[in-house]
């Protein structure tokens, strides 16, 4: 996606730039709506509003409170729209999620800063990143473990390559009871200070590697909904739980990288995500924030107190056929959200407004089976607007992406279609 001259100014966010997804949300569906039919997408169709995009931009950088945000690409999967914002204030590099992506995005894009955010064993990946010079000076691999090391030494050995850049993946999560209680995602082993210091003396006693970096990911605040209606007890207790995990992360971090700072000269500490940059910013030790899925803004995100991204993307799907009144069918729709099998994994129907999935099907891999008062009023040849969960994932459903802009008057047109990660033929993760 190119950069825009109508783009809005980050100083317009949160208050003052136009939000007609909250003032009018009839009239701003409607509008892509019309934009993607007058330009003859077929569906599924993916729609990503300009405005919204910029306004999130904007939000992102005004909660990292001057810390570089480092582009998340598994929550995006657009390689124009990932170049266009890592070029941009307030936005430094990339957090990969697969080793090939990363070689093509530190080459083929160009981008001078890319982290993994896990660690790979692919072989053919890694020979292709080390027999590439360019490659292995952008590219920093994520280690927990010395057997990370011992498969890239099984590739090619250290005396036969240029050295690799590696990062140790600090766990981030909050345990209690002696670590019996773990709050957050199973990543890394990496926990105590002892944990990290051995493993960063063993790699920079390694010959092959350099040490320059650490991420962690604190996945139980800014994964984690703390305003989910209906539920105000739980949601007081997660911001207890976040605030003490915070406080806990914080001390140990720190303390941590302030060590690894006398054994290697790290370049970068990267910690946090969409939902915590206002959390993670407060922390000294962190160098830049990882951040994505706050860029689309999916359905998840609309539990949390301390943010609302504007729904800058979503997909529209056809109506096919009318089982029933009141009941209208949309070819495909299965798009689930990875994680927990929950309701929340589901997308979200947001336009008609009044549909919503039978429970017996909810949405189908080849059919979408809506229910509602809007339902009467949807002809076969309409399409439905579904907002996603999760960002990137819903990319790769589709090709291509059409870009929506709009004019003085509030036109919305297709300016612009651009492919994802699966229309450039790419299939990483």
């Amino acid at each position: 996606m190119s950069a825009s001259s109508e783009g809005l100014d980050a100083s317009q966010a949160g208050g003052t730039t136009p939000t007609p997804w909250l003032s009018d949300p009839e009239s701003h569906w409607a509008a892509i709506d019309q934009a993607v039919t007058d330009a003859g997408l077929d569906a599924p169709v993916l729609a990503l509003d300009r405005a919204a995009l910029e306004h999130n931009i904007a939000d992102l950088t005004r909660r990292s409170a001057g810390v570089p945000i480092r582009l998340a690409t598994k929550s995006v999967r657009v390689r124009s729209v990932v170049e266009d914002i890592v070029g941009r204030p307030g936005f430094h590099g990339v957090l990969a999620y697969d080793l090939a992506e990363a070689h093509w995005l530190a080459t083929q894009s160009g981008i001078g800063e890319v982290l993994m955010g896990y660690p790979s064993v692919r072989r053919n990946a890694l020979a292709a990143l080390i027999a590439d010079e360019v490659a292995t000076s952008r590219v920093s691999v994520l280690v927990d473990s010395v057997d990370q090391l011992d498969v890239i030494d099984s590739v090619v050995s250290a005396g036969a390559r240029p050295p690799i850049r590696v990062a140790i993946d600090l766990d981030a999560s909050y345990r209690l009871l002696g670590g019996r209680v773990h709050i957050g995602v199973r990543r890394s082993p990496v926990h105590s200070r002892r944990d990290a210091l051995e493993l960063a003396r063993d790699v920079v006693a390694r010959p092959g590697f350099d040490l320059v970096g650490v991420m962690s990911y604190e996945a139980q605040v800014a994964g984690v909904a703390d305003a989910v209606p209906g539920k105000a007890l739980a949601n007081r207790a997660v911001r207890a739980m976040q605030h003490r995990s915070m406080a806990e992360l914080r001390r140990r971090r720190s303390k941590v990288i302030g060590e690894l700072r006398q054994i290697a000269d790290l370049e970068f500490v990267n910690g946090g995500g969409t939902g915590s940059l206002e959390e993670t910013a407060r922390d000294r030790a962190v160098t830049d924030i990882a951040a994505g899925s706050g860029l689309f803004g999916g359905h998840l995100f609309d539990g949390y107190q301390r943010f609302r991204p504007a729904p800058a993307l979503a997909f529209g799907l056809d109506v096919v056929r009318r089982p029933a009144p009141g009941i209208v069918t949309c070819a495909g729709g299965g798009w689930i959200a990875s994680g927990p099998p929950a309701a929340d994994r589901l997308p979200s129907p947001v336009w008609p407004q009044g549909l919503a999935f039978v429970g017996t099907e909810a949405a189908g891999e080849v059919q979408t089976p809506l229910r509602g008062a809007a339902a009467d009023r949807v002809a076969v040849g309409d399409r439905v607007w579904f907002r996603h969960t999760k960002s990137g994932e819903v990319c790769e459903r589709a090709r291509e992406v059409a870009i929506i802009d709009r004019d003085d008057a509030g036109r919305a047109t297709v300016s612009e279609v651009v492919p994802t990660y699966r229309g450039e033929g790419k299939c990483f993760l």
